[in-house]
């Protein structure tokens, strides 16, 4: 952490007030923006996806759950892999919280995943979370809404992601699509959101921009190499600065997803704690 220069109280506010400046008309830039983002012309959609969810089969239109407005968060979970992405999981740990509230503002706030529904359950359990979270294994939602690509796809370096053709590293990638039903019942694609727009959904960053060491991630060979699973933090965790991002195991033959926490300590706390 840089050293911050020691000043009186006066010269302190002084200080605070210029700052305070650029954060208000910061704000008013992301107020404006927000109203760019609402007049973004909407795309009907047509195909007929049907997904997997605890209540059986379901339409796109019918995950709306009887309000106006729909979003998805597109949880990185492939259909072999052994857990949730980390960094998914991290933005998820907000989303019950936050869905509550948004569900009286005609907003479903929801995620989706490759992964079948069986294995979307054991580990939605381990973590303690209750959003609604549906399957879209064998259907081509991931593919059509640019979160799932092939091997051919990823080995010619010709994905589409967050609206260009890049070299993505896996099969799976994270974003945020939004929805809209009218009175008729015609679903509606109104926006979509990748990589770093996802940021603003993930309020421990939030917390950490106002901290003195602010992320602190300069220096990781990947910026959340300090990240774990809410169940993998113990009393051993240790940081590696050149750990790499990696994306969970697959599944050997046999294998199920793990519904209980990782660690013991966590497994004590979530008991005393009633979940």
């Amino acid at each position: 952490m840089q050293q911050q220069r020691i000043v009186t109280r006066d010269e302190w506010i002084a200080a605070r007030k210029e700052l305070l400046v650029k954060e208000k008309a910061m704000t008013r830039a992301k107020d404006a923006l927000a109203v760019e983002r609402r007049q973004l012309p909407m795309v009907k959609v047509d195909t007929n996806y049907t997904f997997d969810t605890p209540g059986g089969k379901r339409t796109l239109a019918e995950l709306f759950d009887g309000r106006g407005q729909l979003m998805i968060y597109h949880f990185m979970m492939g259909p072999d892999w052994s857990e949730g992405c980390a960094s998914c999981s991290f933005l998820a740990d907000g989303i019950d919280g936050t869905a509550i509230h948004l569900a009286h503002r005609d907003v479903t706030l929801m995620a989706v995943s490759r992964a079948p529904l069986a294995n979307i359950q054991a580990f939605k359990t381990r973590m303690g979370w209750r959003f609604p979270w549906a399957s879209s294994f064998g259907n081509t939602f991931n593919d059509d809404f640019g979160v799932s690509f092939t091997d051919e796809q990823i080995a010619e370096g010709r994905a589409i992601y967050n609206f260009d053709a890049i070299r993505f590293p896996m099969e799976e990638a994270p974003g945020l699509s939004v929805f809209y039903k009218n009175d008729a019942g015609e679903v509606f694609h109104t926006y979509s959101t990748f990589a770093r727009g996802g940021e603003a959904l993930i309020g421990t960053y939030h917390y950490l921009d106002y901290a003195p060491k602010g992320r602190d991630e300069e220096g990781l060979a990947f910026s959340m190499a300090w990240l774990r699973h809410h169940d993998r933090y113990d009393d051993d965790y240790v940081l590696d600065t050149k750990r790499s991002y990696e994306a969970p195991a697959k599944l050997k033959p046999g294998e199920t997803v793990r519904s209980e926490p990782c660690c013991a300590s966590h497994q004590l706390t979530s008991s005393a704690a009633g979940n």
